[in-house]
């Protein structure tokens, strides 16, 4: 058994295969040995990417309730990888159910995956129901909310996506900079940039990040000129000092400036623009894998909501 679980992790995933494969094959095999020989041959298939066989052989083992735990922990990674979510979510509860492990918030981003699944189709009726039943198991998916405020914006209701959107700075209020571009949209639809504007205000002092202040300066810069959105950035950096922040208030300051001046902005501008562009904008909480889009699943650990804005000088 040690011998084939050493090449499994060697990646000479046939040699495991067939040590493991010799195991069950003998007759004289305790039950409990040949039930972890079958546990080990699954991992094996897994490796292999041979999903089908390891899932018969997880379901052989569930129906003697043998290793139930791992047996279902892999085929929750199974359905995962293969996209089959109706079987995540039944193994999830299953798993629940056995461990006491909380799975809410799982099934609830398995529930998202099929509302997109269904967005995709055009069925945003059957949407609605799946974000709806997202929230029920748990009322903090912001993914979920996200996806309402789409659709109820596609549908042309933008004030319910405004509600919606709003929502989210008391689900995770680290998620606020994936809503604000929503409500911006939304609230241009209506004409109701004011309402943003005293809402961005309103909020900046609850969030530590600096999306909303380059917000609300381009709107100050539309509404009122360069100078008052300059005269606002100034006051803000002297207290919450943002690399992506100085990148915008040179961005402001070029519109009026000539000669030498112009030119050490330029040069600023572009030391600021490379120092930003190759810096992750995210990371997992769990892992550390960094990102420059957000995942809701981590492509490093494949634990899910676990990865939000990264915070500080040159991020959010």
């Amino acid at each position: 058994m040690a011998l084939g679980n050493l090449f499994r992790r060697r990646g000479e995933v046939d040699r495991a295969i067939r040590i493991h494969q010799n195991l069950i094959a003998r007759p004289t095999l305790e039950r409990g040995q040949r039930n972890t020989a079958l546990l080990e041959l699954s991992r094996d298939y897994m490796r292999a990417g041979l999903f089908d066989r390891a899932e018969n052989l997880l379901q052989e083992l569930l129906d003697t309730s043998a290793h139930a735990g791992a047996a279902l922990g892999h085929l929750l990674d199974i359905y995962q990888q293969e996209k089959e979510w109706d079987k995540a979510i039944q193994v999830a509860r299953r798993l629940e159910g056995l461990n006491g492990r909380h799975m809410h918030p799982v099934v609830a981003q398995f529930h998202c995956e099929q509302a997109e699944q269904a967005m995709r189709h055009g069925d945003a009726a059957g949407a609605t129901r799946l974000l709806k039943r997202a929230l029920n198991h748990d009322p903090n998916c912001v993914r979920a909310s996200l996806l309402q405020a789409r659709l109820a914006r596609e549908a042309g209701d933008n004030r319910a996506a405004i509600q919606v959107l709003k929502r989210i700075e008391k689900q995770d209020i680290d998620f606020l900079p994936e809503a604000l571009p929503e409500l911006k949209t939304s609230y241009a639809a209506l004409g109701a940039e004011p309402e943003l504007i005293r809402y961005l205000t309103d909020i900046i002092d609850r969030y530590r990040g600096v999306t909303p202040a380059l917000m609300l300066s381009q709107l100050i810069e539309a509404r009122e000129g360069i100078r008052p959105a300059v005269d606002f950035l100034t006051g803000y950096l002297r207290q919450r000092p943002s690399v992506r922040g100085l990148e915008r208030m040179i961005h402001l300051d070029l519109e009026s400036s000539e000669g030498r001046a112009r030119d050490d902005l330029l040069l600023l501008q572009d030391l600021t623009t490379r120092l930003l562009e190759g810096r992750p904008r995210y990371r997992c909480h769990n892992c550390g894998f960094e990102a420059k889009a957000l995942h809701w699943q981590c492509p490093g650990c494949k634990e899910w909501n676990r990865i939000k804005p990264i915070y500080g000088l040159e991020g959010e």
